[in-house]
């Protein structure tokens, strides 16, 4: 039997979307171990003078327990 724990990570790229999900699920998992899949909560951009400037993702991490 696997027990599994959801987690919460904001991540943010100056380059897109899908950059800031690979970077949040890359730096998770140094920390977390057995990271298995994310959900993407929430997107947003930072605007500055009417261009974005930075991407930003609010993410679920689930990741595996050791037993």
């Amino acid at each position: 039997m696997s027990i599994a724990k959801v987690t919460e990570v904001i991540s943010s790229s100056e380059e897109s979307f899908e950059h800031a999900i690979k970077e949040g699920v890359k730096r998770a998992s140094k920390t977390l171990k057995n990271v298995k899949s994310v959900w993407v909560k929430d997107q947003n951009a930072m605007v500055d003078n009417g261009k974005v400037t930075e991407f930003r993702v609010t993410m679920m991490v689930t990741f595996v327990l050791d037993d």
